[in-house]
């Protein structure tokens, strides 16, 4: 079963994740940040990993340590579901378009934590959100999860659209790469034997 339960608790934060890899997209996602919460349903539903979270974080400082640790937690989750990743696709890409923003990600479930970003949002903030935290989240999630990712900017006026795009591009990019390949079978995608 590619499923995963993790919890993390810290002096900042304490937060749990459920994920399956095999699941619908179906998300309850509770972390206290409105607009975090939104993103990370996108997360689910556009990559078909049944999600959920709960965290609770010192909000009353900022929201960037409960930001920083979902995407560590969520890192963790996924490779714990993953397992030795054997009859995986293990690459994924997406270009997706959302009004005036398109995004492009590619992305490798190497083991190798690697993040490009090169998505610069127009504005600081999207409401009270921070928009530097949406680096901070792929950040965590490509070192914790062990993902090579490079996530780009082709296209993009508004700061909510890009990184709705970002997720979402993301999602269908992680989906395409933990599906089973039925020509992989029982099989390491790699020469190396082991990933």
């Amino acid at each position: 079963m590619r499923k995963a339960k993790i919890s993390r608790t810290t002096a900042e934060t304490d937060i749990s994740v459920e994920i399956n890899l095999d699941g619908q997209g179906t998300y309850d996602n509770q972390t206290g940040v409105g607009f975090f919460d939104h993103m990370l349903d996108q997360l689910s539903r556009h990559s078909l990993i049944d999600m959920t979270i709960r965290a609770k974080g010192d909000l009353h400082i900022d929201d960037h340590h409960t930001v920083e640790d979902v995407g560590i937690a969520l890192g963790q989750a996924l490779t714990q579901a993953l397992g030795d990743k054997r009859g995986i696709r293990r690459y994924g890409h997406f270009a997706l378009a959302m009004d005036d923003a398109q995004i492009s990600t590619a992305l490798d479930l190497s083991a190798r934590p690697f993040l490009v970003w090169n998505c610069d949002m127009p504005t600081a903030k999207i409401g009270t959100f921070d928009t530097e935290l949406v680096r901070e989240f792929f950040q965590a999630l490509s070192t914790h999860g062990g993902i090579t990712l490079h996530v780009d900017r082709v296209h993009g006026l508004n700061s909510h659209h890009i990184a709705e795009a970002a997720f979402k591009s993301v999602a269908r990019a992680l989906r395409m790469a933990v599906e089973a390949d039925p020509r992989m079978a029982d099989s390491l995608p790699s020469t190396k034997g082991a990933l």
